[in-house]
């Protein structure tokens, strides 16, 4: 289940604690309370065994670390179990564990959300902000965690929700001024400061409340306690801030009048952090020269790769003109090093902007945490030290006056993992010179300036030089393949490639061939692409957790389609959307980088989000859905292949294959039809589908589409296809107790072995053919492998069997079926050639060529051509026999079928030579040799001289 059902509330605030209605779960040792803690900080996310076992033992695990982290979660899981019963609130996910609990559940992030929705009303209601804030602040019973033995990252989440009240008070007790009500301001400050007595913002605000409820005494007495304190604890004395209030209501003029105190607002157009009127100052000009700022985090020392793209965007920085400050942007999929490359290049160009060096982690991958404009602008205002009181609170001001700072600075502004143009267009500067570098794992649009670099993945070349920069050289040099072998399994994307390479730089008895095998073929790579807290997975989980509900089914459920490529249809297929519905969401994980579009509507997934995507389904998709996706898929496209198979075998496929009613009539209804080059585009993924069905249980559907594809994939000389499709569609057709379907594949698999000279298997084929379908009593099928075994014959040499079994096939059909009669020329054409009777052969393809023409089949007429060309070569007449083979060369060459295109050409070659013509024989001669070796044509039986000119099979 996606999230617990029932009132299930959980606190951090003041102490761990789990009640369903009335019942409180038994949270177990202190350890077992731990593991609870980080899952409950996490809820929704993943939480490796290897991020429990830092967190539980921070200086060094025991030996039985796992097992005890194992039995920690199994004994949560039962108490989770039985305190909620009707859904899985915690389950195991991979090497890890997920809490299966709604955000707002926990009191922890429903003090977050009150707090942030506050923070957006605070310039259009502010008594709705104050409303939530008091509401946010009760949800505070102590601090966060209380009672739990805190691990680094505990420690550290803690801390954060420290802070995040300290400001949600601050901010209260400031709103609440700007109102008048500092009677209400004045003890969530006391309180505040009891905790936080160093805290100078809540002391200025303590004064100012005081001072404007006319208790001038109190205000003073505020300053001298916070001065006294600052300079025990810490030997400073006040800052500016307070100091400067101080002296101001000290002075007798600056003491509030009662209208004044009864009407605050009237006077405070602009408050500062304190509360107090403030305009928005004016510029400061020239930076100080002994104050350049640098956060930037450093820059990778073993940076690799990436030339083309440093060198892009050093030269577009030098391009940059007077008139506006240089901006970049740089997008590509998780874990591309898209942050790399921009601190690469801003170290290449701090000396060149040496004022400032300003860095922001947008968070646009997390919705949840996405930073708003105005609080980045705050923070980069600060990082320029602009005072607090200072930065205004009306965001347009705020924006004038970030620009106004950066005028007349040359300064580099680093703003990673934006979300998009609305967030990033307030942090651009106004003026000229500065440079700014945008990262995003979203396709930012609708920004000025030039083109994205768009990061692909890397190189091979560069793939290898970050591992050995991780691992060492001389380890990577000893082994290159095993090198090159990790390299690939990690998709050429650097974060894979830097956390296979720790992994392996932290085994030094392990061998790179050992992390090699280690990913080659395993089905769950993900999990030892993992470091610490960083994985590749869980970068992957960024991006998709912004996606919107129909793209993020989609993204599942691609995860169903075998193949390399996908298009529209596809997705429309799977997910179970319209054509239209399909296409906007498909842009929206182009955006994300979580798919590639190779050109317009055709796209491709990365192999390693494709893992990602398919552990994703498998838990979060029944497996229902799932199948049902996969059928889906392969019904349409079996139901486009349908007409393209009837078209190329004139219309005999039917006599094989019956389709069901199409499962998803809609979509064909919508989709145009399809062609052979559709099926060429598309082979990859139909090959892969026949072994899918196969796998999925889907034997109808597995053995039918590989004989729908036959035709087309015997014309293009793809045979190993045929093998591996017809092998599994006989498993399919064997499953399914499909007696007919079993002739069908044995028969149709062996014009594949009989092309590739694999002829015992052949023969073994046709003859298993022949015998089944004799005992079915199936004598049409019987007599169409018949055929077959003429040919399987002929080929083995053995002449005389072949024109015995294939004049009684002939006579068989001319008494009982002529139909299909052009099934049993060609073949038989081909033994009477053989046996060196050229007449009555030629008199059989020249039929042949009549019945294809009657027929309308494109694949009969070329190969009678062929034939007829071939026998008329060698009965010398060779200038005919030259028209007909370059006939039949055009007619392959106009309808793109392959089949038997070497030997035509070795024919034609032939032919040409008895015309004297040898300059040009010995053309079509390399001709044919190239085609024989690429397609594998005749394996052992051209380039011995025994051409098998064009046989075909029924």
């Amino acid at each position: 289940m996606s999230a617990a059902e029932g009132p299930v509330q959980i606190q951090i605030l003041g102490g761990l604690a789990v009640r369903h209605d009335s019942v409180v779960l038994p949270l177990g040792t202190p350890k077992q309370r731990t593991v609870l803690a980080m899952l409950v900080c996490n809820p929704g996310r993943l939480v490796s065994v290897d991020q429990l076992v830092d967190e539980l033992w921070p200086d060094g695990p025991p030996q039985s670390a796992i097992p005890n982290v194992r039995t920690y979660a199994a004994n949560l899981r039962r108490g989770l179990e039985a305190l909620v019963p009707e859904g899985e609130v915690l389950a195991r996910v991979q090497d890890g564990y997920r809490l299966h609990v709604e955000r707002p559940a926990i009191d922890l992030f429903a003090f977050q959300a009150q707090v942030t929705e506050a923070r957006r009303l605070v310039h259009s209601d502010e008594t709705t902000a104050v409303e939530l804030l008091s509401k946010a602040l009760a949800r505070w019973r102590g601090e966060a965690l209380a009672g739990v033995a805190l691990g680094p990252s505990l420690s550290a989440q803690a801390a954060a929700a420290a802070e995040d009240r300290m400001l949600a008070a601050e901010l209260y007790a400031r709103l609440q001024i700007r109102l008048g009500h500092y009677d209400a301001a004045l003890p969530v400050l006391r309180n505040l400061l009891i905790t936080q007595p160093l805290r100078e913002p809540a002391h200025l605000l303590l004064m100012r409340a005081l001072h404007l409820r006319g208790d001038h005494a109190g205000a003073v007495a505020a300053y001298a306690t916070a001065r006294r304190v600052l300079r025990e604890q810490l030997n400073i004395e006040p800052g500016d801030e307070l100091q400067h209030f101080h002296r101001r209501i000290t002075a007798p003029e600056q003491r509030p009048t009662s209208r004044q105190r009864a009407a605050p607002q009237q006077r405070a157009a602009h408050p500062n952090q304190a509360g107090q009127p403030a305009a928005v100052p004016a510029p400061t000009g020239q930076p100080s020269p002994a104050f350049s700022p640098s956060f930037l985090p450093r820059a990778l020392p073993d940076f690799v790769g990436r030339t083309e793209a440093v060198e892009h965007l050093l030269a577009e920085t030098r391009r940059a003109s007077d008139l506006a400050s240089a901006v970049h942007f740089i997008d590509g999929m998780a874990g591309s090093g898209k942050t790399s490359l921009a601190m690469h290049v801003a170290a290449k160009l701090m000396d060149c902007f040496p004022d400032a060096q300003l860095f922001i982690d947008l968070k646009g991958h997390d919705l949840a945490e996405v930073v708003e404009p105005g609080a980045a602008l705050a923070a980069l205002l600060r990082q320029l030290r602009v005072p607090g009181s200072r930065i205004p609170a009306d965001f347009d001001e705020r924006v004038a006056l970030w620009r106004r700072e950066l005028a007349g600075r040359r300064a580099i502004v680093v703003l990673d993992n934006a979300a998009g143009s609305e967030q990033v267009l307030p942090l651009l500067p106004s003026g000229p010179g500065s440079v700014v570098i945008v990262t995003s794992r979203r396709r930012i649009t609708w920004l000025d300036g030039g083109p994205p670099v768009s990061l692909p993945v890397m190189s091979l070349d560069e793939g290898v030089a970050l591992l050995a920069s991780a691992v060492g050289a001389q380890r990577v040099a000893a082994e290159p393949e095993a090198a090159v072998t990790v390299v690939q399994q990690c998709g050429y994307l650097p974060l894979a490639i830097r956390l296979a390479g720790s992994r392996l730089a932290h085994r030094p008895t392990w061998r790179v061939a050992d992390l090699a095998a280690l990913l080659a073929g395993n089905a769950r790579r993900l999990v030892h692409l993992a470091s610490g807290d960083r994985s590749v997975a869980g970068a992957f989980a960024a991006s998709y957790e912004s996606l919107g509900s129909r793209a993020g089914r989609l993204f599942r459920l691609l995860s169903v389609h075998p193949g390399g490529y996908f298009d529209g249809l596809a997705s429309a297929a799977v997910s179970g959307l319209s054509t239209a519905e399909a296409s906007a969401a498909l842009d929206e994980l182009v955006d994300c980088h979580l798919i590639d579009e190779v050109k317009i509507g055709r796209y491709r997934m990365h192999d390693l989000i494709r893992q990602f995507s398919h552990e994703l389904s498998v838990e979060r998709d029944c497996a229902q859905t799932r199948d049902r996706a996969l059928v889906d898929l392969i019904d349409v496209l079996l139901h486009l292949s349908y007409p393209i198979a009837e078209d190329l075998e004139a219309g005999i496929v039917r006599k094989y294959v019956t389709l069901d009613p199409p499962r998803l009539p809609d979509l064909l209804a919508a989709t145009a039809p399809r062609t052979t080059e559709w099926l060429e585009e598309e082979r990859s993924t139909l090959v892969a589908l026949v072994v899918r069905a196969n796998e999925g249980g889907h034997h109808e559907h597995a053995w039918r589409l590989a004989r729908v594809l036959w035709r087309f994939l015997y014309m293009r000389g793809h045979y190993d296809d045929i093998v591996r499709t017809h092998l599994v569609g006989l498993d399919s057709a064997r499953s399914a107790k499909n007696g007919a379907a079993v002739v069908t594949m044995h028969n149709y698999v062996a014009s594949a072995y009989l092309r590739k000279g694999n002829y015992d298997d052949a023969l073994s084929h046709v003859r298993a053919a022949v015998s089944l379908a004799e005992q079915r009593g199936d004598f049409v099928n019987r007599e169409r492998c018949r055929v077959n075994l003429a040919a399987v014959h002929w080929i083995r040499g053995e002449l005389d069997e072949a024109l015995r079994v294939g004049l009684e096939g002939l006579r068989w059909r001319t008494g009982h079926d002529d139909k299909e009669l052009h099934a049993s020329l060609p073949n038989l054409g081909l033994v009477l050639a053989q046996l060196g009777r050229y007449d009555e052969a030629l008199r059989l393809h020249r039929l042949h060529l009549y019945l294809g023409r009657q027929l309308g089949s494109q694949f009969h007429l070329l190969n009678a051509l062929g034939h007829i060309g071939a026998i008329k070569s060698r009965m010398g007449r060779h200038d005919a026999a030259a028209r007909a083979l370059r006939a039949a060369l055009a007619l392959r060459e106009r309808t793109g079928h392959r089949f038997a295109q070497a030997e035509v050409h070795n024919d034609l070659g032939i032919a040409l030579r008895g015309l004297g013509r040898a300059v040009e024989a010995v053309q079509h001669h390399e001709t044919a040799r190239e085609l024989a070796i690429e397609a594998a044509a005749g394996r052992g039986q051209l380039l011995r001289g025994g051409p098998m000119r064009g046989l075909d099979l029924a």
